[in-house]
């Protein structure tokens, strides 16, 4: 089974300031929120995709 992922997750509060911690999708708009993955980031609704710049990907053993 899946794991669910709680809304608190994507958020970060203080005091009366909200931001954001995962990338929204530019083509879904602001809603939806993409999957980060080891070198790129990917929507799950529309299947839009960005790979990472400038980012050493490291295998884990």
């Amino acid at each position: 089974m899946a794991q669910k992922t709680k809304k608190s997750d994507y958020y970060k509060i203080d005091g009366e300031k909200v931001e954001r911690l995962k990338k929204s999708c530019p083509k879904c708009g602001e809603g939806v929120f993409m999957a980060e993955h080891l070198n790129r980031f990917a929507c799950g609704k529309c299947g839009y995709m960005e790979y990472k710049k400038n980012e050493k990907v490291e295998k884990e053993e």
